[in-house]
């Protein structure tokens, strides 16, 4: 069983890696579009038709891999002033419910998301005619990532950490 766990973990965590240069990308291909946009609109008098549908189609993208990638990275805010000065046990108790919390939007996520990528695959996008579900295709591939994650975060802990980043500083520290 733990075999196929690492293997599992492994096969994800290469798909995670992957999400985390696509993330990168499609940043630098959103300020690349919108500037270009502004150039051509403020130099050259003229428009770049789609850069807007495709900007917002990026943006849409980006966003929901970046909050898989920072579930995964427990980057999520949180105010460490109160729960520092809470009993361990409270703080313990804050943690599971924290997790059942994003378990909780990671599933909202992941199913409405499939229903809104089903619901739009007989319309187009206006200027680019590209077919709509495109737009919304990352919003269920998030929620499973942050569900997944919290999964491991909650039932495996050891493999959790292989996805949160290691700092030069902590490279010989547990992750709390």
């Amino acid at each position: 069983m733990k075999k196929l766990l690492t293997i599992i973990n492994g096969f994800f965590h290469k798909i995670f890696q992957v999400l985390e240069l696509y993330s990168q990308v499609v940043l630098l291909a959103i300020v690349l579009i919108v500037s270009a946009q502004v150039v051509a609109r403020k130099f050259l008098g003229t428009s770049i038709i789609w850069s807007e549908e495709v900007a917002r189609l990026l943006m849409v993208w980006m966003a929901f891999i970046s909050l898989a990638i920072g579930v995964a990275k427990r980057l999520h805010i949180s105010i460490s002033m109160f729960y520092d000065r809470l009993p361990v046990p409270v703080q313990k108790a804050a943690d599971v419910l924290e997790r059942i919390c994003t378990l909780f939007a990671g599933t909202v996520i992941m199913v409405y998301g499939a229903r809104l990528v089903a619901a739009s695959t007989t319309s187009t996008l206006a200027t680019t005619k590209w077919p709509k579900f495109m737009l919304y295709l990352m919003i269920p591939v998030g929620g499973f990532f942050v569900i997944y994650c919290t999964i491991l975060q909650i039932f495996f802990p050891d493999a959790a950490r292989r996805f949160v980043d290691q700092e030069p500083d902590d490279a010989g520290k547990e992750e709390p």
